[in-house]
């Protein structure tokens, strides 16, 4: 760590870099930093200055090639930009990084924002940062300080010790470099206790404005959608999933009175027409969800839910999906992950297909918009198991599930399946590594995508997705042609959108349009 004098901070200073993605790419939307707001209003509760510089809700539709990275695009402001944008007196400049895939072109931001504020505590956090602390201190220089784990008491903790004399060797969650250029890594990852310690995001003035203005939203997309969690962490142990590792098995649920307060404060505020819920998994426990639900209402909430990340099925049965309608749910995710039964005990998944389905189905016939999510090429799979995922996604299709995506396994730092990968020397970390992550399920018109399968070869894999994307899709509308005029409707008009699909598409007309006009 380049050695710092511990004195006042002025002013912090939360920097998001652009959208990170291959040129080709359909599938990396703009979404509002939830995480920045977290972090920004913790420490404003506590007396720091807070500045969120957001390269992506600045630059929103604004292309860019890297130099150093054919065949790449980036969205948002370019880093020179972004530099100009970052108080002059900024003593703490905080970087986040959840995908590993954007790592190089974060460090090459980090790298390029230390030479313009070389007297700045330079500090990292997120997915990546957490799983890959002592590689990302060693492959960018200008990184003084990792956060691990869940940011916001840790990063309070570090600007506490900067201001009193630069120690950070007594706070839990955080990793350097010392004097020496040995790693250090101190104590387990911390976690709030309670939800009631979580302080409501803090968001800028016109800041989501800038999102709903060009449409920008995580799922479906309306015309004012809210990003909230009604929770924190996730209590399973996938081992495809990194959450164990930034989270821990520590799932909190936030109380619902507070949440029903926090939506209401939207209401008032921004006049919001849908909240999207960016929980790893939103729902869990029975009794609590039909607690909130009635809560949302008693309160006469009439606004859309949707859950686009993707959530289990065990409780998910006829009642609370059909609370789940009545609330105004227009759109529900489903992860059931695989066909496959030997799939999922593998990567402990914990659910049965044919649970699951049911609930899948239920939702349909409660009148929901349901998409779920499906992955082929884990390091085990033999054909017949990637087979069977395929034939079981075309079932729910053709059942009248509305959209069911696959995706090709993706070996991310932070899993389980991961540690084993590199115990095999298996994986390189390294550039080539990255940019590999983010072209893979980005870009369907990869042909010879990263894969960690020994017994189907990466084209082939690539053309069970591609093949299947286009049955999925063409099942659906062919049993369901109403659905083309909808698609149609909404993807040219100013309304909102019902899958994902059609946000994408009109998302991708907007940005040809505006290219076409300048």
């Amino acid at each position: 760590m380049r050695l710092r004098q511990a004195r006042k901070i002025r002013h912090v200073a939360l920097v998001r870099g652009a959208i990170f993605s291959t040129s080709r790419s359909i599938n990396n939307e703009a979404t509002p930093s939830i995480a920045f707001a977290y972090i920004a209003a913790y420490l404003i509760n506590r007396g720091y200055k807070v500045t969120i510089v957001d390269g992506v809700a600045e630059g929103l539709n604004q292309v860019w090639h890297p130099e150093n990275y054919t065949g790449f695009q980036c969205q948002g402001l370019a880093p020179d930009e972004i530099i100009k944008r970052i108080p002059k007196d900024a003593d703490v400049i905080g970087f986040s990084t959840m995908f590993s895939g954007e790592w190089p072109v974060i460090r090459d931001l980090i790298n390029s924002v230390q030479l313009s504020f070389p007297d700045a505590l330079i500090v990292a956090g997120g997915e990546h940062i957490t799983a890959l602390s002592e590689y990302s201190l060693r492959d960018c220089p200008s990184l003084d300080l990792c956060v691990r784990g869940e940011g916001e008491h840790t990063f309070f903790e570090v600007l506490e010790a900067f201001e009193e004399d630069g120690d950070f060797s007594k706070i839990g969650g955080v990793a350097y470099l010392d004097e020496d250029g040995q790693f250090q890594c101190s104590g387990d990852l911390p976690r709030i206790r309670q939800g009631g310690d979580i302080s409501w995001p803090y968001w800028p003035e016109g800041y989501l404005e800038k999102f709903w203005a060009a449409g920008k939203s995580y799922g479906v997309q309306s015309k004012r959608d809210m990003p909230m969690l009604l929770s924190r962490g996730c209590p399973y142990q996938c081992t495809f999933c990194s959450s164990a590792n930034m989270w821990t098995t520590r799932y909190i649920l936030r109380d619902a009175d507070d949440i029903v307060a926090e939506v209401k404060s939207y209401i008032k505020r921004y006049d919001i027409t849908a909240v999207q819920l960016y929980d790893l998994t939103a729902i869990t426990k029975k009794n609590w969800t039909k607690n909130f639900i009635n809560k949302i209402l008693s309160n006469n909430i009439a606004i859309n839910w949707s859950l686009p990340s993707g959530t289990r099925g065990e409780v998910l049965d006829d009642e609370i999906l059909g609370l789940l309608k009545k609330m105004g749910c227009n759109y529900l995710v489903y992860a059931p992950e695989s066909g496959s039964e030997e799939t999922l005990a593998k990567i402990k998944k914990r659910i049965t297909l044919e649970k699951i389905t049911k609930s899948v189905l239920t939702a349909k016939e409660n009148g929901l918009v349901v998409r779920t999510n499906l992955i082929i090429g884990f390091p085990h799979e033999l054909r017949r198991h990637v087979f069977k995922t395929i034939r079981y996604g075309l079932k729910l299709a053709a059942k009248g599930v509305d959209e069911v995506s696959i995706n090709i396994f993706s070996p991310y730092p932070g899993t389980e399946i991961f540690g084993q990968l590199m115990a095999s020397e298996r994986i390189q970390l390294g550039d080539d590594y990255f940019l590999s992550l983010t072209s893979l399920n980005s870009d369907y018109t990869v042909t010879n995508p990263l894969t960690v399968n020994d017994n189907i070869g990466p084209r082939e894999l690539a053309f069970y997705r591609i093949a299947f994307m286009l049955a999925n899709y063409g099942l659906g509308y062919l049993f369901f042609p109403s659905r083309i005029v909808r698609t149609l409707t909404n993807i040219f008009s100013d309304k909102g959108t019902t899958t994902v699909l059609e946000h994408r598409l009109k998302d991708l007309l907007q940005r040809k349009r505006k290219s076409s006009a300048i």
